[in-house]
């Protein structure tokens, strides 16, 4: 199961990080052009909140099986490097926070009044969340190397 999780986990990035750019790319036009806030824009901003939290079902899934996690857990009284930090604290808390700005984001943006607001709000709180989570990722030039970087496709 662990090898299925981890490359959906994986793949859905991709998905993630697509769908926030979109959004964020909508809402900045939506924002600077001062444009009507359409049901297609409503639908973009609750998908990339259901993608994002799909993500983070996967990777608490990827939590609890992790070998890396788990040896982490098991041998915590050793002395802790930046490496071995990086998956059972960094990515995770980091990961979570920037769940809860974009789910925060998402539903600020639902309760706005005009389309300005709800665009500009779309667009600061996505993007704040965008950021967080392109630090998190273990990207290939990861500074944690070599025990947190991967490569883009698995």
């Amino acid at each position: 199961m662990y090898p299925i999780v981890l490359q959906l986990h994986s793949a859905f990035r991709w998905l993630v990080l697509g769908s926030l750019l979109w959004a964020i790319g909508q809402a900045y036009i939506g924002y600077t052009q001062n444009k009507a806030f359409l049901p297609s824009h409503n639908r973009l901003r609750h998908w990339t909140a259901t993608i994002a939290h799909i993500q983070l079902l996967l990777g608490f899934t990827l939590y609890g099986h992790s070998p890396i996690v788990k040896y982490f857990w098991r041998e915590s009284s050793s002395p802790l490097s930046l490496e071995s930090l990086f998956f059972p604290v960094i990515h995770l808390g980091l990961m979570l926070v920037a769940i809860v700005i974009i789910t925060i984001g998402s539903a600020k943006a639902k309760r706005q009044t005009t389309d300005t607001q709800k665009f500009k709000t779309i667009f600061v709180w996505f993007l704040l969340g965008l950021c967080i989570i392109l630090l998190a990722v273990p990207w290939p030039f990861s500074p944690f190397s070599p025990l947190s970087a991967r490569p883009l496709f698995r």
